[in-house]
C-alpha cells in the first residue's frame, strides 16, 4: 500500500527498513537459480556464505545457509557453479540488506553430471585406482610412442611437432579416434589396448584439445578408466587444459596439462642433453685433473722429505751405530779378556808357589818307598831299606843305614846309574 510522506513529514531510516522487511516476509519460500561466483566456508562456523549471480543481468544476491545444507552438495558444488537454491527472501534491518536463507541446495545441469563423476570417483579411489604405487615412470627415451588422439587435431600436431622439435628422431605410432560423441569411448579404449599390447611402443599418450564439460565426458567413462588401469605401458593424459580434470587424469600414470606439455614431459630435449653430456664431461675432466693436480702435490711432498732427497742417509747413520757397537764390543771384550789373562797369571803364580815342585826347587826332597807310599816317618823306613828320594831336577835310590838314629838322620848311599830327568810334582 502507498504511503503518504512530504519534506514536511518524511519517514525515519527505521520505519522504512521496517516496512520493507515486513514486504519482504510476505514473499515466502521461493525457487532461485544462479551462479556461485563467491563461496565462504569458515572452519568451525555453523553457516556458509554465498554470493548468487545472474549472468544475463550481472545481478548478486547474497545467500546464507547451515553448514549441514552445504554439505550435501559440497563435493560438487564451488565457486563457479550453476545451482538451484530453495530459500527463502530476507531483510537486514540495521544494515538494510537483502539476503537469501536457503534451506536446500541443488546443482543445475551439469552439476548433476558432475555429481555424477564424483560419485563414480570415490568408487574408483576406493579400489585403489588412483594410488601412486600404481603409478609406471616413463622410459628416459622411448623407442616407440602410442598415441591416441584426434584426425588432423591440433592435439596431434601439438604433440608431432613440439616431440620431433626436442628429440628429432622420436617414432610414434598414431591411432586417430572420435575424442567426443558416442563413439569415442569404445575406439578410445580399443586403441589404447592395440597400443599396450604393441611391443615396441614404450609409452602411451591420450591427448585431446580443450572443451566444454560436456566434450570431456568421454575420458571420465568408466570403462576407459579401467582400461588405462589395466595397462602394461605407462600411461600420459593429456586432456584439455590446465583447469580440465577428467577422471583419466588420476588414473594415467603421468599428467600433462596441455598436449603440448605431454610431448615436452615424454621425449628429452637433444639440445638440453647435449649441454648436460657437455657439462658432465666438463666436470668428470676438471674431477680428474683436481686428482692429478692433488696427487702431483702429494709426491712432491714427499720426495721433499729428507728420507727421500737423502735415502743413503739412513743406511749411513746405521752404519756409524753400528761400527760404534763394533768398536764398544771389542773394547769391553779386550778389557774382559785382559783380565782374564790377568787373573789367569795371579791363579798360575799361586798355584806354582804351593805346588811340591816349587818346595823341591828350593832343595826339598821326597822319600817314596817302593809301592810309592811317601815317607813321613823314620819309623816307617828300615834298616837296610832300599828308597827312591825324588828332588826337583830328578830322583835317585837311596837306602837307610843301619842304627842310624833319628837325630843323626839319614846317610845317603848313592848308586851309580842313578836315573836322570826331572819328574814335576
Amino acid at each position: 500500500m502507498g504511503l503518504t510522506t512530504s519534506a514536511e513529514a518524511p519517514l525515519p531510516v527505521g520505519e522504512v527498513s521496517r516496512l520493507i522487511g515486513g514486504w519482504i516476509d510476505r514473499l515466502g519460500a521461493i525457487w532461485v537459480e544462479g551462479q556461485i561466483t563467491q563461496l565462504s566456508r569458515r572452519p568451525g562456523a555453523g553457516v556458509v556464505f554465498l554470493t548468487l549471480r545472474d549472468p544475463s543481468y550481472d545481478i548478486s544476491i547474497g545467500v546464507t545457509c547451515y553448514r549441514q545444507v552445504f554439505d550435501a552438495v559440497a563435493d560438487v558444488v564451488s565457486e563457479g557453479a550453476r545451482v538451484v537454491v530453495h530459500a527463502k527472501p530476507e531483510w537486514y534491518a540495521p544494515r538494510g540488506q537483502l539476503s537469501l536463507r536457503a534451506v536446500e541446495i541443488k546443482p543445475v545441469g551439469i552439476g548433476e553430471l558432475l555429481a555424477r563423476l564424483e560419485q563414480l570417483k570415490r568408487g574408483l579411489a576406493s579400489e585403489g585406482l588412483f594410488a601412486l604405487d600404481r603409478k609406471k615412470p616413463l622410459p628416459f627415451l622411448p623407442h616407440l610412442i602410442g598415441l591416441v588422439c584426434g584426425r588432423a587435431s591440433a592435439a596431434e600436431r601439438d604433440v608431432l611437432e613440439n616431440a620431433r622439435r626436442r628429440w628429432p628422431a622420436v617414432r610414434f605410432e598414431v591411432r586417430n579416434v572420435p575424442v567426443q560423441g558416442v563413439k569415442a569411448v569404445p575406439q578410445v579404449v580399443q586403441a589404447v589396448k592395440e597400443l599396450d599390447a604393441h611391443d615396441e611402443v614404450d609409452v602411451i599418450i591420450v591427448a585431446r584439445g580443450g572443451g566444454s564439460v560436456e566434450d570431456l565426458l568421454p575420458f571420465s567413462d568408466e570403462q576407459l578408466v579401467r582400461a588405462v588401469a589395466d595397462c602394461r605401458t605407462p600411461v600420459v593424459s593429456a586432456i584439455g587444459h590446465e583447469p580440465d580434470t577428467p577422471l583419466l587424469d588420476l588414473v594415467a600414470d603421468l599428467r600433462a596439462s596441455t598436449p603440448t606439455d605431454a610431448a615436452k614431459k615424454v621425449v628429452p630435449d637433444v639440445g638440453e642433453e647435449l649441454d648436460r653430456v657437455r657439462g658432465l664431461r666438463d666436470r668428470a675432466l676438471r674431477t680428474v685433473r683436481g686428482l692429478l693436480e692433488r696427487e702431483e702435490r702429494g709426491l712432491a711432498h714427499a720426495l721433499g722429505r729428507p728420507v727421500m732427497e737423502h735415502p743413503q742417509r739412513m743406511v749411513e747413520v746405521r752404519e756409524a751405530e753400528v761400527d760404534a757397537l763394533l768398536a764398544r764390543s771389542r773394547r769391553v771384550l779386550g778389557h774382559l779378556l785382559d783380565r782374564a789373562d790377568s787373573e789367569l797369571s795371579h791363579t798360575h803364580a799361586r798355584v806354582r808357589a804351593l805346588s811340591p815342585a816349587a818346595t823341591m826347587e828350593r832343595g826339598y826332597a821326597v822319600l817314596q818307598r817302593a809301592d810309592g807310599a811317601v815317607v813321613r816317618s823314620p819309623e816307617e823306613v828300615a834298616d837296610g831299606e832300599e828308597l827312591r828320594a825324588r828332588v826337583a831336577e830328578g830322583e835317585f835310590a837311596v837306602r837307610r843305614v843301619a842304627g842310624a838314629g833319628a837325630e843323626a838322620g839319614a846317610e845317603a848311599e848313592a848308586e851309580v846309574g842313578a836315573e836322570a830327568g826331572a819328574e814335576g810334582a
